[in-house]
């Protein structure tokens, strides 16, 4: 064994190669992980639970309570030091508690010296507030610079409303899709689903019902008229300033008036008639919209109606409002949940994601490359 001096004194260096294999192997290791709930309601953890146990680890030692006064508290009760930490956040009907939860539990593992903290929001609240509307904001743009800074260094969400929200954000954004398990549920549990046609409910769903009807090798068939107040033409902010306005002197501009939209009766392009009707959609919220559409499309002649979406977020009356009209079944994933809903009305079906979640979160944890949740996945998916 070599000896060198120091300072008149002999120190012994070991040089063998297992001393350098171990130390370079401890250098190269990943740092561990951890998983927390954020959510102060029961029915809300499910889903994080369904995660931990694909993943195998047990969630985090958290505490999320509502004080007296309503104000969220979090106390999070192991060290996250150095680590990767994956917060699950699922919304319930009470919004705006399910964001700060979320905030304050990241700002508290951001001053706990957490190495990466990356939220996974399966469904993106305040998502349809995207574009201006008249004197509104963009709260989707102030809800994504709230999340930076509160200490969140990624995204893990599923089928955004808009895809160009992801532009929103300063850090990476991983937009899953829910469309294969969809499609797999309408192969194998919808009968005859060869008979089958998609349906878009308005012009704008056009493209997502183009795709799923391109993979299930069906037709395509288009609802038209009584558009969506909430995606208007009046959404994007050309109507602010109003168009017209008292003057105090003539401007030298004559600027040409837009003439006002008349909205159709609603017309169905393509022939239902003695088919299954799907109609796919990203949220299915008020089913106001929904029931006028299957009725619709009872007259024309479909003998079976489907929803597919991806949120079933299902507010005021829907289960009644759906046991009650026309259509003949829901399905929803379990981005949100809805198992209230269900129990009001069997209709009501749902489809388990947790497997896209589990994978995404190890491979990002890892290192790894998410091209292979986004295989055949197109831009208009």
């Amino acid at each position: 064994m070599p000896i060198r001096r120091f300072g008149g004194h002999r120190s012994q260096v070991s040089l063998s190669p297992k001393f350098s294999y171990s130390h370079a192997k401890m250098n190269i290791s990943r740092t561990s992980y951890r998983v927390f709930s954020a959510n102060s309601t029961t029915a809300c953890t499910e889903l994080a639970k369904q995660i931990t146990e694909r993943l195998g680890v047990e969630l985090g030692k958290s505490v999320v309570f509502q004080e007296s006064n309503t104000e969220t508290r979090v106390y999070v009760k192991e060290s996250v030091r150095g680590q990767d930490i994956f917060i699950i956040q699922t919304i319930p009907r009470d919004v705006n508690t399910a964001i700060m939860e979320l905030l304050v539990m990241a700002y508290a593992l951001k001053t706990s010296c957490a190495k990466n903290i990356i939220g996974v929001i399966p469904y993106f609240p305040y998502s349809k507030q995207c574009k201006m509307r008249k004197r509104g904001s963009i709260v989707c743009k102030l809800l994504a610079s709230m999340l930076a800074k509160s200490g969140l260094t990624h995204i893990i969400t599923m089928d955004l409303h808009q895809k160009e929200i992801q532009g929103f954000f300063s850090f990476p954004v991983d937009n899953l899709r829910a469309s294969p398990f969809l499609i797999q549920y309408i192969q194998e549990e919808i009968p005859d689903y060869r008979n089958a046609i998609i349906v878009a409910k308005t012009p704008s769903a056009a493209k997502r019902a183009q795709s799923y009807a391109e993979r299930l090798r069906l037709g395509l068939a288009v609802m038209h008229g009584e558009a969506n107040h909430s995606e208007s033409d009046m959404a994007d902010g050309r109507q602010s300033p109003p168009v017209s306005r008292t003057t105090s002197g003539h401007t030298g501009l004559e600027i040409p008036l837009m003439m006002a939209k008349e909205k159709p009766p609603i017309t169905v392009v393509g022939d239902v008639g003695g088919r299954i009707a799907i109609i796919v959609d990203d949220i299915i919220d008020d089913v106001e919209d929904f029931v006028a559409a299957a009725e619709i499309l009872k007259e024309r002649g479909a003998y079976k109606i489907y929803i597919m979406a991806t949120h079933g977020l299902l507010s005021g009356d829907a289960p009644r409002l759906i046991e009650e009209s026309a259509i003949d079944e829901v399905v929803v994933t379990n981005t949100v949940p809805h198992e209230v809903q269900k129990l009001q009305c069997p209709k009501i079906k749902t489809v388990d994601v947790s497997m896209i979640l589990a994978e995404a979160i190890r491979r990002i944890h890892n290192g790894e490359s998410m091209a292979y949740l986004f295989r055949n996945i197109a831009v208009d998916d």
